[in-house]
């Protein structure tokens, strides 16, 4: 098993903006009233060009698929939130709360998957849960310690504790369970996704300890993460606000480990955790100030890993 892969899918956006049926609880999403929509749009699609750029020259092989007017898909440049791609060749497609999200889930896009050279097994698909209300929304919501076999999932109105259960007994993960909070105008809020406080790396672990309020589930999440022998780099929530918990961790040239993020989460790093990461990974970084804004999500949500056999 592999923690790490070189293989990304990424979608380029055609009508990116902020959706507003995601900013009901994505606290991190703004609306940038001075900027027209397809200004907008152009930016994004700027900064996306620049960064697959970016991780292609380190590198990383960037599958990238196009968005397509087909739908109102203003959230498709963040393809890990409904599918995941596993060593055995399965997939996993996955139940979203925005109706608007449910319409990215292509099944184009695993065929072209395969026309890069990949083989895809069997589908496990949890999207009918949306008929319950019920949600997973993939790598967003689950952090995979792929080599020990543990799932992390803080719990959320997107992050659905029995389905995470399922996925885990599916799959064959332990289940590390918690929930983690933001202040939101004075009041603690669960964080929507668990890849905006936590990133896992093969030797290390980025995490917003403090937004993990219940201290039992804090200190379960640190033995589990110790006793695997990550190094944990503990993030503030002011850092988590400049998108320092969504990184993630990938192979370029002669397997060399990369840890992806966005310029604002760079920006936001102390030296102390930036050398304590630099003994672990080379960084790479990338200016992506409109996605985050409008999106409220940043470079981990962005990239999905690829981690089939080649056919």
């Amino acid at each position: 098993m592999q923690q790490t892969t070189n293989t990304i899918l990424m979608v380029r956006p055609v009508s990116f903006r902020m959706n507003e049926q995601t900013a009901v609880n994505n606290y991190y999403q703004k609306v940038l009233e001075a900027m027209m929509p397809e200004t907008v749009n152009a930016k994004a699609q700027q900064e996306f060009d620049a960064y697959v750029e970016k991780l292609r020259a380190i590198g990383v092989r960037v599958v990238v698929v196009n968005d397509t007017h087909e739908f109102d898909t203003p959230d498709s440049i963040f393809p890990n939130n409904w599918v995941s791609f596993h060593e055995n060749g399965n997939v996993g497609l996955y139940p979203m709360f925005a109706e608007n999200r449910r319409v990215e889930r292509r099944e184009d896009v695993l065929i072209e998957l395969e026309k890069e050279g990949f083989a895809i097994n069997q589908i496990v698909d949890y999207t009918s849960a949306e008929e319950e209300n019920v949600f997973l929304e993939g790598t967003g919501s689950v952090l995979l310690d792929r080599v020990n076999r543990k799932a992390y999932c803080a719990l959320s109105p997107r992050a659905d504790e029995d389905l995470f259960i399922e996925f885990c007994e599916d799959f064959e993960y332990t289940p590390v369970v918690f929930t983690a909070n933001q202040t939101v105008n004075g009041d603690r809020m669960s964080i929507y996704h668990t890849n905006v406080m936590m990133c896992l790396g093969e030797t290390f672990a980025v995490i917003c300890l403090d937004s993990i309020d219940n201290k039992k589930e804090r200190k379960n999440v640190i033995k589990h993460l110790k006793e695997d022998g990550k190094e944990i780099v503990a993030i503030t929530e002011d850092q988590v606000n400049n998108f320092a918990g969504n990184m993630l961790q990938v192979k370029g040239k002669n397997d060399a480990l990369v840890l992806v993020m966005s310029q604002a989460a760079y920006n936001s790093l102390t030296k102390v955790q930036i050398s304590t990461l630099e003994k672990h990974t080379n960084i790479l970084s990338s200016s992506l100030d409109t996605i985050e804004a409008c999106g409220g999500g940043s470079a981990r949500c962005m990239m999905a890993e690829v981690f089939l056999p080649k056919s």
